[in-house]
């Protein structure tokens, strides 16, 4: 009975796993292979971010000069292109070209009553030298010559008035630009002064941002700028104007951003920045970063060259598909290039070798894992 116990006793402690066996059965798996990238410094441009509607860059309000007179053509509408001086609407011209016709026939006869004044003088001169017309006379045709020469020019003054007045029956676009908005209507008798279209001039549009003091005082004309309008079309710009005052209402001020191309339109909000010039970035690319819960994190591997430990960073700007890394990472750190979001802290990874990494990917050549 002794000798079976200890034969039994011998066949349990031969096929007892030891403690270093039994770990390398249950060593975990790696979570990822992964690759690694370190920060990298570039030239930036510094930016402001700012909001703000779109507008024109001005209008021009087209009127009726003179008054009374009934709409009879429209010739655009809202939307159109004009150039300046095109026809846009006719007003009836009929009594202003009749008055125009009565002030060419004074003209006319006031041309001729001068032409008599100076033959009259010219004769009573040659009269004159033989002593039969007296001083007196002479005086009064001299007198008569000069009065309707008078009359001459102020009928032909009122003649070109007559044909300004004509002339205003047509109206025509006083720059190059877009129709904004079109109030006459076919038929309406219009008084002097009232608005007929608004016109966007040269059909330029800008963006109106608006900033806080402190930016205001980074920005000044012709920096660059680069808006995205809704929909979600970038277009490129330049700082034309920066308020010299802030609002008192909001303590904002409006930079005023003149805009390439014709994607845009009044009225827009729209979104942007303002290049204040270049300044050093520390960056990662955008797929290193991983935002989860209201922060932005990193999977930075530790010296252990096997598991990755999660650091929360602040970033900046973004750019050409990189992300400026402000704080949360020291210079020389190793990060998971891509895949973080399926890593957790202390997660055990495999490496793959990378230019530059050579020697941290043998370290962990022997570590087990799936492949992203």
């Amino acid at each position: 009975m002794a000798a079976f116990i200890i034969v039994a006793g011998a066949a349990a402690w031969r096929f007892t796993p030891g403690p270093s066996a039994h770990a390398e059965t249950h060593k975990p798996p790696a979570a990822l292979t992964v690759s690694l990238v370190e920060p990298q410094s570039l030239q930036w441009p510094d930016t402001i971010e700012a909001n703000g509607n779109t507008a024109a860059w001005q209008e021009a309000v087209i009127g009726a000069e003179t008054g009374s007179l009934r709409i009879t053509e429209l010739l655009v509408d809202v939307g159109s292109e004009v150039r300046r001086g095109q026809l846009l609407a006719r007003l009836a011209d009929a009594t202003a070209a009749a008055d125009l016709s009565k002030q060419e026939a004074a003209v006319a006869q006031a041309r001729a009553n001068l032409e008599q004044a100076q033959a009259d003088v010219k004769r009573s001169r040659l009269a004159a030298d033989s002593g039969a017309l007296s001083t007196q006379k002479l005086d009064e045709y001299r007198i008569t010559e000069t009065v309707d020469r008078a009359a001459l020019a102020s009928a032909e003054a009122e003649l070109q008035n007559r044909r300004i007045v004509l002339s205003q029956t047509r109206i025509v676009a006083v720059d190059d630009g877009i129709i904004a908005s079109r109030s006459a209507l076919l038929g309406n008798v219009v008084g002097a002064g009232t608005e007929l279209f608004r016109l966007i001039r040269q059909g330029r549009i800008e963006w109106q941002a608006e900033v806080d003091a402190q930016q205001l005082k980074r920005i000044r004309a012709g920096q660059i700028a680069r808006v995205t309008l809704p929909g979600g079309t970038a277009v490129d710009g330049k700082v034309r104007l920066v308020s010299p005052t802030l609002s008192t209402n909001t303590a904002r001020a409006i930079v005023y951003v003149a805009l390439n191309g014709r994607d845009a339109q009044a009225g827009m909000f729209a979104s942007g920045s303002i290049e204040l010039g270049n300044a050093p970035a520390w960056t990662l690319p955008e797929s290193a970063v991983v935002p989860r819960d209201g922060r932005t994190d990193v999977y930075v591997l530790n010296s252990d060259g096997a598991t990755v430990t999660r650091r929360t960073v602040v970033t900046g700007r973004h750019r050409d598909g990189r992300c400026e890394i402000v704080s949360g990472l020291d210079h020389g750190m190793h990060v998971v290039a891509r895949g973080g979001g399926f890593l957790s802290d202390g997660a055990l990874v495999k490496v793959v070798q990378d230019k530059g990494l050579a020697g941290i990917a043998a370290a962990v050549g022997k570590t087990q894992g799936g492949t992203l």
